[in-house]
């Protein structure tokens, strides 16, 4: 009936450019960084690939939202640190504002609720 895990990857991958500007509010971090955090501020709902992540950080930079520079690791490898651009900042306040239109209208449908219609 349901797929549970695809439902979740559609809900994610679709979600994927809030979340990343999200987490990039406050700092610049690596990728490895920003999965992690998202995985914990959602209480373990969501753990990002590489292969989801890093596709979205770099369409994101392309877009003009994040800028991004290598920088040696803390006794690792270099790592790709990003960071919002003012454009990101703008994206991410839009990007909310959809969201929160998004999330009303589908819980008014799926939950039934009505608020103000």
């Amino acid at each position: 009936m349901f797929d549970r895990q695809r439902i979740q990857a559609q809900l994610l991958k679709g979600t994927l450019p809030l979340l990343v500007l999200a987490t990039l509010r406050d700092g610049e971090l690596h990728g490895y960084e920003i999965a992690r955090r998202i995985r914990a501020r959602s209480g373990g709902a969501f753990t990002l690939s590489e292969g989801s992540l890093y596709p979205a950080l770099h369409r994101l930079e392309t877009d003009g939202a994040l800028e991004a520079a290598w920088r040696a690791g803390e006794g690792g490898p270099r790592r790709r640190y990003y960071c919002l651009t003012r454009a990101g900042h703008a994206a991410l306040e839009q990007a909310e504002r959809e969201w929160s239109t998004f999330a009303s209208g589908v819980s008014q449908v799926a939950l039934g609720s009505d608020h103000g219609g």
